[in-house]
């Protein structure tokens, strides 16, 4: 069964559906929504933003809005999906600690695997959320929002010790992680240098390394990867020109992206999207 709800004073929009919902992205468009994907029994075949992936039975894979997605086939699953009106992560980050790891990380593809144990869990908060959903009275939409917040949290839980990520109460290691991530989707078309965004966070650019040292990952290439991820989206899914597409990233110059480009992909864009035609 499918439910749709909709607050008409803020435009709030959540619907759980199915894999039938899924279909509507038979050819790859952008979510809009925030949007999960709950597998059970079968496995889902999917391409994210041009990368096939498989989500195995008993897991679940989160999506922004901003994501691309492709539906190939497979069934048995249970999709959220929601606006920022509805729940906006940013405003509610204090409360779920979501952003730069579950949302707009250094992770491309966030999915979780259930052990038995946790589908009881999920199953569980899934049945009251339909009974929220069956129960319209005027605290309606806050008891969703309180229970989406449970799902989100559960779920960045569960992120954060797949990704070894340690949190403690006096270590503020996570927070950084989290808060440059966001700061990079944020910025990162107009801001390149590690310089920008340790000035944000009132650190050192050397202080940021250290505290990335164990992600074998640098700010710097962070930083990169995202710049590349959005040019190879812009290849992918638009008719812009490699020119057109450097300006909208932040470089004045298309041969400065080409050489950037190159070195994440070993193509120039040009040689890239020629490759995706020849691949149609």
């Amino acid at each position: 069964m499918k439910y749709n709800f909709k607050e008409f004073s803020t435009n709030a929009i959540f619907n759980i559906g199915n894999e039938s919902d899924l279909k509507s992205f038979s050819k790859a468009k952008q979510t809009e929504l925030y949007t999960f994907i709950w597998t059970n029994s079968e496995a889902i075949e999917i391409i994210i933003d041009s990368i096939p992936f498989t989500i195995q039975p008993h897991s679940i894979l989160a999506l922004t809005p901003i994501q691309y997605l492709q539906y190939l086939g497979g069934g048995d699953a249970i999709v959220y999906q929601f606006n920022r009106e509805f729940y906006c992560i940013k405003d509610h980050d204090q409360e779920v600690s979501c952003v730069g790891i579950l949302f707009f990380g250094n992770t491309n593809i966030p999915v979780i695997h259930l052990d038995k144990k946790e589908q009881q869990k999920f199953k569980t908060l899934h049945e009251v959320i339909i009974d929220e959903l069956e129960t319209e009275d005027n605290i309606q939409a806050e008891m969703l929002r309180m229970l989406m917040a449970r799902f989100i949290i559960k779920s960045t839980r569960l992120l954060k010790a797949k990704e070894g990520i340690v949190e403690t109460p006096k270590s503020s290691k996570v927070d950084l992680l989290r808060e440059f991530n966001f700061l990079v989707e944020q910025h990162f078309k107009k801001e390149h240098s590690v310089s920008f965004y340790a000035d944000k966070l009132f650190r050192s650019p050397k202080t940021l390394s250290n505290n990335f040292a164990k992600l074998n990952r640098s700010p710097l290439q962070i930083i990169h990867e995202r710049v590349v991820l959005e040019a190879q989206r812009l290849l992918i899914y638009t008719d812009k020109t490699a020119k057109e597409i450097a300006y909208e990233v932040g470089f004045d110059d298309a041969s400065h992206l080409s050489r950037l480009f190159k070195k994440y992909t070993s193509q120039s864009p040009s040689d890239y999207k020629k490759g995706l035609k020849s691949s149609y």
